[in-house]
Formats: C-alpha cells, structure tokens, sequence
C-alpha cells in the first residue's frame, strides 16, 4: 500500500537523494524511466526543491511505502484551468508496482482542486518514445509542440509536450 502526501521543508534530503537515484547514475539503471543514459548532470538541487516545496503555486507530492520515500511529482498551477505535471519519479527498486499510475492520478485529483485545472500538461524527451507511450497510455497524447531541453547544456534532443483533460 502507497501513502501519498505534501512535501514539506523536513522532506528536502530525502527527496533530494530520490530525485537523483532515479533519473542519474548506475543506480537510476535499475529503472526503465531514468535519463542516465542521456545526461549525466545533477538532475535538481537541494535548493531549487526546498523552493518550489514552499511555493505557493506548486505542489509536490510524495508516495511512501513502509515509511518510506519511494516516489514523487511535481505539480505547477499554470493558470487559465492548466497545471503542469513534472520531475515524476518512482525509486528503480520498485518501478512497475503501479507507483507512478498512482502519482499521476492523485497529481490530477490535486490539481483540478487546488488549482482548478482542467488540462495537465507534460513535456518529456523527445527520444523517450517508451516513456511517451507509457503516457499516451495513461490518457496523455502529445500537442505536436515541441520545446528547446531546459537546461543550457550542448543536447540533441528537445522536449515533446504532452497533455490530457482531467475531470
């Protein structure tokens, strides 16, 4: 069984430390979600968590099994009835347990009542095509938009942006 819950300040290490298992490094290997294979830089900093934890139009939620961390995802109020859905992510140890369906359907639960979304919108790496289809199974289906990657590194790849009404 998977509690969900807010992240609060206290919440930054260990969600930190999740972050970057997941999508760095050997260890995000384990998974099939992870971006190792792409990129090798910190994923997000302890900083830059604690900060959006205590934004007022932000939302990150936290799956917990036995006590502990085993998953997250970010949620932004976009405004105009939209919400954004980003940095899901489910510890490699457990991924395929129903982990991330689980975050994804509270994430939209969340957001139509805190913010009165109606669309969540995603963006995903455009060479993921696995994990776009794993969204597109989930309801998602992409806009035809396509972003430049946010980070200033050298890439060859952009950002695919997908979206889906939510009730």
């Amino acid at each position: 069984m998977v509690a969900i819950r807010l992240a609060g300040p206290a919440d930054v290490g260990n969600l930190h430390t999740l972050v970057e298992r997941a999508y760095r490094g050997d260890s995000a290997r384990r998974g099939w979600t992870h971006e190792a294979d792409l990129l090798d830089d910190e994923r997000t900093s302890a900083v830059d968590l604690a900060a959006t934890i205590s934004a007022p139009d932000k939302r990150v939620l936290l799956a917990e099994r036995q006590g502990q961390l085993v998953g997250t995802v970010t949620v932004i109020d976009l405004g105009g009835g939209k919400a954004y859905l980003g940095m899901l992510c489910v510890d490699p140890e457990v991924q395929a347990a129903g982990i991330g369906r689980t975050l994804i359907a509270e994430s939209e639960r969340m957001a139509a009542r805190d913010f009165g979304a109606r669309t969540m919108e995603m963006t995903v790496i455009d060479r993921r095509t696995d994990l776009i289809a794993w969204y597109e199974r989930r309801g998602y289906h992409r806009t035809g938009e396509v972003r430049p990657f946010p980070v200033l590194v050298p890439v060859d790849f952009a950002m695919a942006v997908l979206e889906r009404s939510i009730p």
